[in-house]
């Protein structure tokens, strides 16, 4: 290796044999081909950091054949065909679909290549074409043109396969082995990301990763908390591991905005919006669902913002999540909503089950209980009050009408459902008689019960305004915020009590409360009474067995609150919303102050 000099050696060694440096143009030097004179570019950590992201050899080329085999005056029509079935499943470049001619007749050769912008896309339009039938002579047969030189290499001799030695992999779930019994959390600020221990008896966070500009825009645990995910402008990434946080699987998908986890954590959720080319035209939408372990894209959906959007609005008009997942821990269905339908998945397939969507006439919004595949519908009001609103509970895959609730004069209407599937609340915003007003009421469904007995529930006010409703996890109660801003009420109540066990019964009303917000601890019991935004920072550590306060605290300006999941622990911020004050406070339980953390730009705790 050459030695490396300095600029200041460089310009002593010209000023000893003559040379006026400054007149010297360094960008005319030209190093002799694949010498680097030991010099290491300021880029070569990144290019091997992203070696996947440039093209090697020809992964982004298929080669289809079985093609029809056509006169010159017939090129056109079929290679229209073929185009317009391969640029759905991605961008095919300029000048990248060749269809060769035989010289001889001037017919095609019953064969194409396509050239893709990327080997992701060249191996899903493999996945999906290959046995693509066109008409009942032409059945298409794909292959990924480094396929073909690597058939042309296999040995006309059997040998068995090398077995290599097993090497388990890093336990993910390791953190849960904590001789501590502690939890980790994620928190980000500035450039920094980092990995915690919550160490409440030392009082303080222990580390346990970190690194600079780890995203670019947010980080996400997955729901098990088994992988955190990163955002890339190439795409998203998942890490994991027990200090380390090594990369397990990156997942292809320029610009993502958004992603979302199934339940189960089998799939991985993607989303961008793109710039239409013509300013008259929506923005551009593309999601890939991706199965989680392998990176594989499992379905990709395509296409202009209105077609996504639904009433709510959104991330540029689309409700986010567009898909939402069903039936529980297993990640078997998905669903997403459309004008006058519902689309409903099976992961098996990625496909609609029985290959058509529910039609179901001005659906406005729909929720999947979290335990099992049963839909919540709602319609709302049709042909000015003549056609009732209503909500629908309907089986999946049978899709048979479980249970149907006639609601009459609604406004609006929003759905609730109790963590373990056992209970819906839908909360119904009704007109009064003179239309110049609304009240609010609740019609509960008691989900397992025989035949789903729905019950209705109207607070003693009914013209209270809902500022916030919210179920005990794993539990039978729920707390509703009511009343009007400084002070509303909170009333909590209980599905199951001894005096009526299948009836519905208020357990108390707490009055004049600064909150706005609840957060029921996840394990029950324990809920904080938040006051957010207009009530800086108020909170009240509630026991909701005993119905008495543990505790009153403040967090000034406090803009984010998380239970962590034992429900031993409650974590305040104030994130880079405001300038001031930007960090985090870790609480027990009871409302106890453990520690307090400042962070200059303060973006996020999870």
């Amino acid at each position: 290796m050459a030695e490396v000099m300095s600029m200041e050696d460089i310009r002593a060694a010209a000023a000893r044999i003559g040379i006026d440096f400054s007149q010297v143009d360094l960008d005319s030097i030209r190093l002799p081909s694949g010498d680097d004179f030991g010099i290491i570019s300021d880029d070569e950590d990144l290019r091997e950091e992203e070696e996947l992201e440039f093209d090697q050899g020809f992964e982004n080329i298929i080669v289809v054949d079985n093609l029809p085999v056509v006169p010159q005056e017939k090129f056109e029509k079929l290679e229209g065909v073929v185009r317009k079935i391969y640029s759905q499943i991605g961008v095919i470049k300029e000048d990248g679909l060749w269809m060769p001619l035989d010289p001889e007749t001037g017919k095609t050769l019953g064969y194409c290549f396509i050239e893709y912008n990327t080997p992701q896309e060249a191996e899903l339009a493999r996945e999906k074409t290959n046995g693509y039938k066109l008409d009942r002579s032409h059945v298409f047969a794909v292959n990924l043109f480094d396929d073909i030189d690597k058939y042309r290499k296999i040995p006309d001799e059997w040998a068995p396969p090398e077995t290599k030695p097993y090497t388990p992999g890093e336990n993910l779930q390791q953190w849960l082995t904590d001789e501590k019994a502690r939890d980790q959390f994620v928190i980000r600020a500035g450039s920094d990301t980092e990995v915690l221990w919550n160490d409440a008896r030392q009082l303080k966070p222990d580390p346990v990763y970190k690194r600079s500009f780890w995203t670019e825009s947010f980080v996400q645990w997955s729901p098990l908390g088994t992988y955190l995910a990163t955002l890339h402008r190439q795409g998203a990434a998942v890490w994991g591991g027990a200090t380390t946080f090594n990369r397990l699987m990156r997942y292809a998908h320029p610009q993502v905005k958004l992603i979302d986890f199934s339940p189960g954590e089998r799939f991985l959720v993607t989303y961008s919006s793109h710039e239409p080319s013509n300013p008259r035209d929506t923005h551009r939408v593309v999601l890939n669902i991706f199965d989680v372990r392998t990176g594989k894209i499992m379905r990709d959906f395509k296409g202009s913002a209105d077609e996504f959007a639904i009433a709510g609005g959104g991330v540029t008009g689309v409700t986010w999540p567009v898909f939402r997942w069903g039936g529980g821990k297993d990640d078997k269905y998905f669903a997403r909503i459309g004008k006058n339908i519902i689309s409903v998945y099976e992961t098996e397939t990625f496909s609609l089950i029985d290959k058509k969507s529910i039609k179901v006439e001005n659906v406005m919004d729909f929720s999947w209980s979290p335990s099992d595949p049963i839909l919540a519908l709602f319609v709302p009001e049709l042909g000015g009050g003549n056609q009732p609103a209503r909500v629908s509970l309907v089986q999946i895959p049978s899709k048979e009408e479980l249970r149907q609730k006639n609601l009459f004069s609604v406004s609006d209407c929003k759905m609730y459902w109790q963590s373990n599937g056992d209970y819906l609340a839908v909360k119904v915003d009704r007109y009064t008689k003179t239309k110049k007003s609304t009240y609010t009421g609740f019609e509960l469904f008691r989900i397992k019960e025989r035949d789903i007995p729905i019950e209705v529930l109207e607070l003693e006010n009914k013209n209270d305004k809902i500022i916030a409703f919210a179920w005990e996890p794993k539990g039978h109660r729920f707390a509703v915020i009511h009343g009007d801003n400084p002070r509303p009420d909170i009333s909590f109540y209980s599905m199951r009590t001894a005096q009526h066990a299948g009836r519905v019964s208020k357990l108390t009303t707490l009055k004049g409360k600064q909150a706005n917000a609840l957060y029921w601890s996840p394990a029950g019991r324990f809920i904080v009474l938040a006051g957010l935004k207009g009530f800086n920072g108020q909170l009240e550590f509630y026991n909701v067995d005993e119905l008495e306060t543990m505790a009153t605290a403040e967090h000034f300006m406090a803009t984010d609150i998380e239970w962590d999941p034992t429900g031993r622990y409650v974590a305040t911020a104030v994130t880079s919303v405001h300038e001031m004050e930007n960090g985090f406070n870790i609480w027990s339980f009871n409302g106890k102050l453990l520690y307090r953390i400042l962070k200059d730009h303060f973006f996020q705790v999870r």
